[in-house]
């Protein structure tokens, strides 16, 4: 298994090594999953892509520590949501690749919030600038009525975890396409889009459907990180 940074001694620190940095959010899912998704899925897929990788190229590969917490605050009419908003999360982001460049030999975000996007392309830009090793992955499926919450996100997590899932809770959101919703999501928030939080529809997701879409988001995350 890949050597996960929070449970690893400092002199089995590999030379230079590529470091994985999850990264989530601390967010309403509906009544049905955790606050924890976005961060569970995204250290999921960074463990995943790690090992296969590692096994692929012979490259040293730690994950870090995921980062829990993001910008949310489009999801801040729910209770429970913590945000840090945009400016605290780039300046957040910025330190640790200061701080990983002193012995990593590169570092990949993976992202698993599509809220911190923006944000998380702006620090890469800014340290490619700076000459460090960075890149970033996002941990999305092409969708285009399953924004959050929904089959997507919930059949995934029903692999993952299926102990933190309450199917009985699961409901239908409002399953029109992002592209639709967006302005009105980006001037009002999700509450007002939907009332349960859920845009799309988790109500037939299935574990079978989450491993295969987990693949998925391993396969897109090694192209990423081959890539760079």
């Amino acid at each position: 298994m890949t050597n996960a940074l929070a449970n690893t001694s400092w002199v089995d620190v590999p030379d230079r090594p590529l470091v994985l940095v999850p990264l989530g959010s601390t967010e309403q899912h509906g009544p049905h999953l955790p606050f924890s998704t976005d961060t569970l899925i995204a250290t999921a897929v960074a463990r995943g892509a790690a090992d296969d990788y590692r096994d692929r190229t012979g490259t040293a590969v730690i994950v870090a520590p995921a980062v829990a917490y993001g910008a949310s605050g489009e999801h801040q009419g729910f209770p429970g949501t913590i945000s840090i908003g945009h400016e605290a999360l780039r300046s957040m982001l910025v330190e640790m690749v200061r701080s990983l460049s002193a012995w990593a030999g590169s570092v990949v975000f993976v992202n698993g919030h599509g809220g911190n996007t923006v944000t998380l392309k702006a620090v890469v830009d800014q340290m490619r600038f700076e000459q460090h090793q960075v890149s970033m992955v996002i941990c999305a499926l092409e969708t285009t009525a399953d924004a959050h919450a929904g089959f997507d996100e919930t059949s995934v997590m029903l692999h993952l975890h299926p102990e933190l899932v309450d199917m009985a809770r699961a409901e239908v959101g409002n399953t029109a396409p992002l592209d639709e919703l967006l302005p009105q999501l980006m001037a009002e928030g999700v509450r007002p889009i939907t009332a349960n939080g859920i845009l799309g529809d988790p109500t037939e997701a299935t574990a079978e459907d989450g491993e295969r879409l987990f693949g998925q988001l391993i396969d897109h995350a090694l192209r990423e990180i081959t890539h760079d």
